[in-house]
């Protein structure tokens, strides 16, 4: 199996965008296309960019993403559920359960509603790729649209069913792990023995 290459790039508003490469084809796929795109792009150069996706609609979470199309040509997706909310547009509108591959690897679309109504976690072999639905120590910040309640449900129901050692890369913050979060974060006082 090809090696797996995660660049993490800082954009405004402390957001996390993740340039996502299969080391022997050098085809990737973007992450939460945020602003300003020239720092995703110029952290794409040498690859083949196949999709720009967007773990939910916030704009620190998509708003470069047609410039990151215009330079790169890779396919947008976003959930339509938040395409709807956030009036967005794009190639393709995720659902739960979709797969789609870039060089030897899939990244399989899991519909994880709470923060917004189309977050979405991306998994790619043992990494995921959160946004909101999850940070390290905590969940992402409330906004008018969220249901933590759906949130905390979609934790539950899909994260929680990944193997612990899965590496979480979040919208904000730090990476960590499903078994550190299980252990460390206070969302899941008592859910490590059920888990």
């Amino acid at each position: 199996m090809s090696r797996l290459a995660i660049v993490k790039v800082k954009l405004d508003v402390q957001v996390n965008s993740y340039v996502v490469s299969c080391a022997a084809t050098k085809e990737a796929v973007v992450i939460d296309p945020g602003m300003p795109a020239d720092k995703i792009v110029e952290q794409a150069a040498g690859l083949t960019i196949r999709h720009i996706l967007a773990t939910h609609g916030h704009p620190g979470h998509v708003g470069g993403k047609d410039d990151v199309k215009a330079v790169t040509g890779g396919e947008t997706g976003i959930h339509a559920a938040d395409a709807k909310q956030f009036l967005r547009s794009a190639d393709r509108y995720l659902i739960d359960g979709d797969e789609l591959e870039f060089g030897e690897f899939k990244v399989q679309v899991l519909h994880t509603p709470g923060h917004t109504p189309g977050s979405v976690c991306f998994v790619i072999a043992n990494h995921a790729f959160v946004g909101d639905t999850i940070l390290a120590g905590g969940i992402g910040r409330q906004m008018p649209e969220t249901d933590l309640r759906r949130q905390m449900m979609s934790i539950g129901t899909k994260l929680l069913r990944l193997p612990p050692a899965t590496a979480l890369y979040p919208g904000h913050g730090p990476a960590t792990s499903l078994e550190r979060e299980l252990a460390q974060n206070p969302i899941f006082r008592g859910a490590g023995a059920r888990a």
